[in-house]
């Protein structure tokens, strides 16, 4: 098909690696090989960097933290838990340390990125218990790691975005910490696949249906797909009341955008403040491509969401 993409991101499509997760071998292998290959565009002279192993949640196996901490920040701060994408099946801290860090520097802020399970190896709840168990210890450690706890938020994207969404409900229903705010950019939140955008984009770059119908199948595994959980699949669930406010980015040519447009709709419908941006022109991470204006007036919307947020103040 052909697509209406941002002038300045179409010139950037063909130059783009495929995405394919058919085997999951292959796939991470390519993704750490990149990352390898890539170098950091932070200034990580303004952070301190620490690694930890968390206990797992209700006897899973310890979960690795990555928390990034600005030197610049002083006293108790806000955090937010950084929950990487990838389809549930590859990504991790390593792969998206450039933007956890950019968010700790450029905001003066704790970020605490977790290191959770990947399908199909271990399929749902594996990755939620562990973002759970991670969130759990960072407000536990608030004192030693210099955290507000009124002031926690959770940040994912793609699978990530998903997996925040569950967090924030699991949080809710299983007396977990209470979250001041979700940043859910491009949302995997609906394991159905019968939306608009999920039956249209079937030969997007960077994720379209195959790779979504995929990535499903392995992160549900043996369960399949009758009587899904919404802890699984945000969108099944039925009552969206008291969750934390929320910000959803969605991207116009992206089988997940109608997703992430109903979820918003919906948590507006509970009473949940919701700020809901549907960026034009754009496809599933088509923000790696920095230079295009669209990337920019995003990553700059991006910094002023969570600033405002988090409750950041001059003082902080």
């Amino acid at each position: 098909m052909t697509y209406s993409y941002d002038p300045e991101l179409a010139l950037a499509v063909p130059l783009l690696p495929p995405v394919d997760i058919t085997d999951v071998t292959v796939a991470r292998a390519s993704l750490d090989e990149m990352v390898a290959s890539s170098s950091t565009s932070v200034e990580e002279s303004s952070l301190d960097i620490e690694n930890y192993d968390v206990g797992g949640h209700d006897g899973d196996p310890d979960v690795a933290v990555r928390v990034f901490r600005s030197r610049r920040a002083t006293g108790a701060v806000p955090a937010l838990l950084y929950i990487h994408g990838g389809g549930f099946v590859v990504g991790s801290v390593a792969s998206e340390q450039d933007n956890a860090a950019t968010l700790a520097s450029t905001l003066d802020i704790v970020v605490a990125s977790v290191e959770y399970r990947l399908a199909p190896e271990y399929p749902y709840p594996a990755g939620l218990h562990d973002c759970f168990a991670a969130l759990n210890w960072l407000c536990q450690k608030a004192d030693e790691l210099g955290v507000d706890p009124a002031r926690v938020g959770v940040y994912g994207s793609s699978a990530g975005g998903g997996l925040a969404a569950a967090l924030a409900l699991f949080c809710r229903d299983h007396g977990g910490p209470v979250l001041c705010f979700q940043f859910l950019a491009m949302p995997v939140l609906d394991d159905r696949l019968e939306t608009q955008s999920m039956r249209t984009f079937v030969d997007t770059p960077e994720w379209n249906r195959p790779s979504a119908e995929l990535s499903w199948r392995y992160y549900l595994g043996s369960a399949g797909f009758d009587d899904v959980s919404p802890y699984a699949a945000p969108a099944r669930a039925h009552d969206l009341q008291d969750l934390p406010p929320a910000y959803v980015s969605t991207m116009e040519f992206d089988p997940l955008r109608d997703e992430g447009i109903l979820y918003a709709l919906a948590l507006l419908d509970a009473g949940v403040p919701v700020e809901l941006h549907s960026f034009p022109g754009t496809f599933h991470g088509s923000s790696q491509v920095t230079t295009a204006g669209v990337s920019q007036r995003m990553a700059n919307e991006q910094m002023q969401v969570l600033r405002r947020a988090l409750g950041k103040t001059a003082t902080d």
